[in-house]
C-alpha cells in the first residue's frame, strides 16, 4: 500500500503555530529546572557549610556565565509557570477554540518576556 501523504523531512523548515513554541519551550524550561537541581543542592551545601564555603558560593554567582545562566533560569521559571496556567485553563475548557488558543500562547510568551525584564530591572536596581 502506497501512502500519497507528502515527506517533509527539513524540520528547520516546518512553521509552528505559536501554540507549538509555547508547548516546546514548556517542556525545555521543566527540562532545565530539573536539571539544576543538583546545581542548586551542591551550592547550597557549599555555601551553609561554612564562611569559607559561602565567600566561594558568592564569588561563583559573580561570574558573568553564571549570571547569564541565571538569567535563563529566570525566564524558564517565568515560562513554565505561566505555560503551565494556561494548560491548566486549556484542561478547564477555558480557550480551546483555535483563536484563543493562540491569543493565550502569545500571551504566555509577551507575559514571561515581560516578568523577565521586570525581574532584570529589579536585580539591577537592587
Amino acid at each position: 500500500m502506497q501512502s500519497t501523504r507528502p515527506v517533509f523531512l527539513e524540520l528547520w523548515r516546518i512553521k509552528l503555530p505559536a501554540t507549538g513554541y509555547v508547548s516546546i519551550l514548556h517542556r525545555i524550561s521543566g527540562v532545565l529546572m530539573v536539571l539544576s537541581i543538583p546545581i542548586c543542592a551542591y551550592l547550597f551545601d557549599k555555601a551553609v557549610s561554612g564562611p569559607e564555603g559561602f565567600a566561594a558560593t558568592a564569588a561563583f554567582f559573580d561570574h558573568w556565565f553564571v549570571r547569564l545562566g541565571l538569567i535563563v533560569m529566570a525566564w524558564s521559571l517565568l515560562h513554565h509557570l505561566f505555560a503551565g496556567v494556561r494548560y491548566l485553563l486549556l484542561d478547564l475548557d477555558i480557550g480551546l477554540d483555535r483563536a484563543d488558543s493562540r491569543r493565550s500562547a502569545l500571551i504566555v510568551i509577551a507575559a514571561a518576556l515581560a516578568a523577565l525584564v521586570l525581574v532584570l530591572i529589579w536585580w539591577v536596581a537592587r
